[in-house]
């Protein structure tokens, strides 16, 4: 069953949470590289929950990564990754911490290399979920092909975000996402 199937079997107030992400967020294109690299730090924080709790977690999750900046992100010390660890509102898995902050770094030298991380997506394009893959295990870390499918497909780089005949789908269709460009 696809997450466009799914909601309307939801019951209130996690329908209007995911009705929200699948209406106006999943699939659809991101150019800002800060929320390329929040919604690579939801993916990655998701890896073992629920996308509810995630959802549930978004402001804290912002909040508590100075609003997916990178730079700022990249910058933090032993005394943020304490912080974040010690932050309820999040989620506090040293794994994930750190490798938000790792990427964080990674992204500003791709930043430094191609322009911009977003140049750096449509340097790759296109290629497979495989390919993916192995390129994001060997460039990030905590990025199994659960993660950078789901990420993938949640900025129009894959498709499968929404089945054919959800609205969604064809509101996306006509921002011309980047797994519609490989057709």
């Amino acid at each position: 069953m696809s997450y466009c199937d799914y909601i309307p079997m939801m019951k209130e107030p996690n329908r209007s949470l995911h009705q929200n992400y699948h209406d106006n967020h999943y699939g659809f294109p991101i150019n800002d590289d800060n929320e390329l690299f929040g919604r690579l730090i939801m993916e990655i924080n998701q890896a073992g929950l629920s996308w509810e709790t995630i959802l549930k977690k978004e402001e804290n999750l912002r909040k508590a990564y100075d609003n997916f900046d990178v730079k700022k992100v990249a910058a933090y010390d032993g005394n943020d990754r304490e912080r974040l660890l010690n932050d309820a509102g999040i989620i506090r898995n040293k794994l994930k911490v750190n490798a938000a902050i790792e990427n964080a770094k990674t992204f500003l030298l791709l930043q430094r290399k191609y322009g911009s991380f977003e140049k750096w997506l449509e340097h790759h394009h296109p290629k497979t979920k495989g390919e993916w893959v192995k390129l994001f295990k060997k460039t990030f870390r905590f990025t199994g092909g659960e993660i950078v499918n789901e990420f993938l497909m949640s900025i129009g780089y894959l498709p499968g975000a929404h089945s054919p005949s959800c609205p969604a789908h064809r509101t996306i269709l006509e921002t011309n996402p980047m797994w519609a460009k490989q057709q």
